[in-house]
């Protein structure tokens, strides 16, 4: 077959990824973000496994964005991730142009093949811009990776109907989108959920192929060689990585990380409510909108005529989806949204079917409009209006929300977190938000050695007991490792209590019982030693350490992990106030309630009760 640079270089081409890449890059966090941010960075970095399955492709993938020599580490995997994503889109611009340029639009051929560019550009516009893929870019997900091979192993699928078409047979092609199928794997497993559809895409392509035995064995085994990008996993962890999640050097540990079995789940039941959230996990009308959902509709309408291979490789893949994730996995309520990034390649293929029906639609209406003999410029201007109108309203509509440039809260939460512990201190953690940034500027920006974080829910783990040496010795004289977590910790912090400052952040503070002394509060940590081992600083001195400014989201709207952090500043100053409060210290008082009420406006109402209740009048809500 002979193989064109231009037709893989176009300027079409370089719009399609030039132009979300410039999108992605204007709103791309400047450091870690919360969710799996920190923890996927901190992996990165020392090529060490991230929580279960571990990601291994993913993490080889952002390794070489770490060498570059500007930003911090955080924002050079977000800027991995983001060229992911615009790698995505420019996936899906190739798989619209294979899939409409045999397509006629009009008489007029240079008219016809620029409607076939636009319609494939206006598809992957339509992707950079839906809500999830454009999230995916700011919190260093493997979504849009997996969503670009997706896209990679359904155009070498192409290029091999388009052999057969021609009479020849080029089973090379399987091998190819084989191999890419098991290298996926180290992006997210979820891709073995397309592997359906690419079965049924070949049957109805060529059905006798079926009785090609050696080139489905050949072809698993292509699958086989790219799935070993698993075996990452345990060399990384036996050769001493540091974050290596499941210590995956055993075959047992291995196998335990990467069938995830380290998240089990009680069965319960489902009633139909519950199905219909699980199913609706997958959201066309979110992502796409309503015009979206009808444009859906008439590209299902066009690809059941022109392409059905296609079309039954997506319809069987939505089905295989919903049938693991809702159906299998039958995930709680409050569970739901962590199953939605899931369907981020099945986005890029409703993204190209909504394309195919705009030009579907687009057709149509050339016919039924006065046929042209030529078409000129004022044609094709009204034709990318039709096309780039859609990406253009969802750009609109999606840009404050997605707007993280000046997003540094995850960032400064762990910076105030670890800025004033005292020297040598021991931080126990417990959520995976409030944990995984704070292992980002300890470990990769090598912030504040001197402490150690252990992270209780972890504590009954060897792997991560042996990622703490310095307690050691205090660790084995406790619990044995599989004891439960939270008695680990309390044996260990009764061991150290002599020794070094213990402290614990504000989810572990509000997740653990405490029959005894409860934790002393020091900014927004909370000590559980002697008065002179947690710190040296007293309220209101604590606060001024502490980095508030940057905690006013003005451009960028905070997500429930960020909304968190900032409850949990604005809380620790409203109690930091009213303590000060009783103790007299009026001026110290109001000047905190007046920072925790620019981080909470909502909160204004109880801050004003609470100074009328000391007797504190306001001097203006606006910190100077």
């Amino acid at each position: 077959m002979k193989f064109s640079l231009k037709e893989y270089l176009d300027p079409w081409a370089v719009a399609a990824f030039v132009l979300p890449c410039t999108l992605y890059l204007m709103t791309l966090a400047p450091s870690v973000t919360f969710y799996d941010s920190g923890e996927f960075v901190t992996a990165t970095w020392y090529l060490g496994s991230a929580h279960s399955p571990g990601y291994p492709l993913y993490l080889l993938y952002l390794k070489p964005f770490t060498w570059l020599p500007f930003g911090n580490v955080a924002f050079r995997v977000n800027l991995g991730t983001a060229v992911s994503a615009a790698l995505a889109c420019l996936g899906c611009y190739y798989l619209l142009h294979t899939l409409l340029k045999e397509m006629v639009f009009c008489a007029d051929e240079a008219f016809s093949a620029f409607a076939v560019r636009m319609a494939a550009l206006s598809g992957s516009l339509i992707l950079a811009t839906t809500p999830r893929l454009w999230l995916q870019t700011n919190h260093d997900k493997p979504y849009p990776l997996l969503a670009f091979m997706t896209a990679v192993i359904f155009l070498l699928l192409l290029k091999w109907r388009e052999r057969v078409r021609q009479g020849a047979e080029e089973p090379a092609w399987w091998y190819a989108a084989a191999f890419l199928s098991g290298l996926a794997t180290g992006a997210h497993q979820t891709i073995v959920l397309l592997l359906p559809g690419l079965l049924v895409f070949i049957l109805i392509t060529a059905p006798g192929s079926i009785r090609q035995v050696r080139e489905w064995l050949l072809a698993a085994a292509c699958m086989v060689v790219g799935g070993a990008v698993q075996l990452y996993l345990p060399l990384r962890a036996a050769a001493g990585a540091m974050q290596s999640w499941g210590d995956t050097s055993a075959l047992s540990r291995f196998l335990w990380h990467l069938l995830r079995r380290g998240y089990p789940e009680e069965p319960h039941s489902r009633d139909m409510m519950l199905w219909l959230k699980q199913l609706g996990a997958f959201d066309i009308i979110h992502e796409f909108g309503w015009v979206g959902l009808v444009l859906l509709g008439a590209g299902i309408w066009a690809c059941r005529r022109a392409e059905k291979g296609f079309l039954a490789a997506f319809l069987v893949s939505v089905l295989c989806f919903w049938l693991v994730i809702a159906g299998y996995f039958n995930p709680l309520p409050e569970f739901i949204f962590l199953t939605e990034e899931f369907y981020t390649p099945l986005y890029l293929l409703s993204a190209v079917v909504i394309a195919m029906g705009l030009f579907a639609l687009a057709v149509e209406g050339a016919k039924k409009a006065a046929q042209q003999e030529s078409y000129g410029v004022q044609h094709r201007l009204l034709l990318a209006v039709l096309f780039l109108l859609i990406p253009l309203f969802q750009l609109a509509l999606h840009f404050s929300d997605q707007d993280q440039h000046d997003n540094y809260l995850a960032h400064d939460y762990a910076l105030n977190t670890l800025r004033t512990l005292p020297e040598g201190g021991v931080l126990f953690t417990w959520g995976d938000s409030g944990a995984f940034p704070l292992w980002y500027l300890h470990g990769v920006e090598r912030m504040r050695e001197d402490l150690d974080l252990p992270h209780i829910p972890h504590l009954t783990f060897a792997w991560h007991r042996r990622e703490l040496p310095r307690l050691k010795s205090f660790l084995d004289a406790g619990p044995t490792p599989g004891a439960p977590a939270e008695k680990v910790f309390r044996s260990l912090a009764v061991n150290l209590a002599n020794e070094r400052p213990i402290l614990v952040d504000f989810s572990s503070r509000y997740s653990l019982d405490w029959p005894g002394a409860q934790p002393v509060q020091q900014g927004i940590v909370f000590g559980l030693s002697s008065s002179d081992l947690v710190s040296n600083l007293e309220e209101p001195a604590i606060w001024e350490y502490y980095i508030l400014h940057r905690l006013h989201p003005k451009r960028w709207q905070p997500d429930q992990d960020s909304h968190k952090a900032l409850i949990i500043h604005a809380y620790c100053l409203m109690q930091s106030a009213e303590d000060l409060a009783r103790r007299g210290h009026v001026s110290e008082t109001a000047s905190l309630l007046r920072r925790a009420e620019l981080i909470m406006p909502a909160w204004r109402d109880n801050l004003q009760q609470l100074a009328a209740r000391y007797g504190i009048k306001e001097k203006g809500s606006k910190q100077k």
